[in-house]
């Protein structure tokens, strides 16, 4: 049942994220939790708590720190980012350590870009970051005929789980523009 609640997360990141900064916030922080702490490999409830502690950090982080919240909600948006893309090129076999360097590398540089670059940075982020997550709850649905969603372990599946990941970023992306397109036409 993990991987339902995963993917259910990491779907509403992709394809709403945007709707609201306190969702986007709390689901970031679940994802990057989750991510990180399935890519060191925990078991599903150690990655739960992890996960849901993250997202309440990432929230009081994030309210507490309302001058510099985009910045965090890209980094942590990123940081998710990060952990995907190291466990795509790093497969199940990566250092704890190149994991936390890479990822909060990636964390850092989001959360640049979407404190410089604001709504369309938010959204990029929330939309590739809950694609990934979504990816990693299918994997866990699924492990044996989608478990290389997770950590692929051929250069195949990893162009495919990279591939996957694109299309439903891509998707949650244009979503979130329109809604966002509509929002804005409204109040208008």
């Amino acid at each position: 049942m993990s991987g339902v609640a995963v993917l259910v997360v990491g779907l509403l990141l992709c394809f709403a994220g945007r709707r609201s900064i306190h969702l986007a916030v709390l689901l970031s922080g679940f994802a990057l939790g989750w991510l990180l702490a399935d890519a060191l490999g925990a078991t599903a409830g150690v990655a739960a708590v992890v996960a849901l502690c993250s997202a309440v950090v990432a929230w009081v982080l994030a309210t507490f720190v309302f001058r510099a919240a985009l910045f965090f909600v890209g980094a942590i948006a990123g940081g998710v980012i990060g952990a995907k893309l190291f466990g795509l090129l790093e497969g199940g076999d990566g250092s704890a350590l190149l994991a936390i360097l890479f990822t909060a590398a990636l964390a850092v540089v989001a959360g640049v870009l979407v404190q410089r670059f604001s709504e369309s940075a938010v959204i990029w982020a929330c939309a590739f970051g809950g694609a990934g997550l979504a990816l990693s709850g299918l994997a866990r649905i699924w492990p044996h005929t989608l478990g290389f969603l997770r950590t692929p372990d051929t250069t195949a599946e990893a162009v495919i789980d990279a591939a996957a990941w694109v299309l439903l970023g891509t998707a949650g992306w244009v979503v979130q523009r329109r809604l966002t397109g509509r929002r804005a036409a409204v109040t208008a």
